[in-house]
């Protein structure tokens, strides 16, 4: 356990759910809320004044500076800072974007406060926290342990080499068709791929396949 409060700036256009997430991590051990922003232009000004934070709690669809544009510029000029995305959303492509920007981890909204207590915690300790949405239900959470890492590391190593660059075009924008295409092979060759790997990883998504490449360093961000 640190000694020291997690430092945590939150970045959301709504000033009354800010404000009640704000009064949720003051209410955790271990965790203290440094600054508060409107969107990611204020949460740049804001930095004059304070430090920078150890955790943003990053909104995505915000005015003048979205979530996307924040997260890229935290990733660029604050790389020691790790983001953890609070929205309604669940699109994969969204969230697989986010992931591409750096974010450590991605929650609804409309979660439990235990659940959020958890990604705090998950982001803190080991640096990841990435859940499952299916069916905008969230199933199985992903986190990076020491453990964890050994079991994956082998896995990796009995990967061949077209699954490893089918994970690769995973954590693109690509579509399995075109994934298929640019791999010269055929799309029922490809959700071979995909279903073989969704076993091997033991995941129940193409986000779960993309978490477990970009965690394991197949997928640079």
């Amino acid at each position: 356990m640190n000694s020291k409060p997690v430092r945590i700036a939150l970045v959301d256009d709504h000033a009354l759910l800010r404000n009640g997430l704000a009064s949720l991590v003051t209410s955790f051990e271990g965790y203290e809320v440094l600054f508060q922003a409107d969107n990611g232009k204020d949460f740049i000004a804001q930095l004059e004044h304070y430090p920078a934070p150890d955790l943003v709690l990053l909104d995505i669809t915000m005015p003048e500076m979205n979530g996307f544009e924040t997260a890229d510029w935290i990733k660029q000029n604050l790389p020691a800072v790790k983001v953890l995305v609070l929205s309604v959303m669940d699109n994969d492509s969204i969230i697989i974007s986010m992931l591409k920007k750096g974010a450590r981890g991605y929650i609804l909204k409309d979660s439990k406060p235990a659940v959020f207590r958890q990604a705090l915690d998950n982001i803190r300790d080991t640096g990841f926290y990435i859940n499952e949405l299916i069916s905008n239900k969230m199933l199985n959470y992903v986190t990076q342990e020491s453990s964890h890492t050994v079991k994956e590391t082998s896995i990796i190593s009995q990967l061949s080499e077209k699954e490893i660059a089918f994970l690769q075009m995973a954590c693109t924008e690509m579509t399995y068709k075109e994934i298929a295409e640019s791999m010269s092979l055929s799309p029922r060759t490809i959700d071979g791929y995909r279903d073989e790997l969704l076993k091997k990883l033991n995941v129940q998504s193409r986000i779960g396949l993309v978490t477990f490449a970009i965690k394991n360093g197949l997928y640079k961000l």
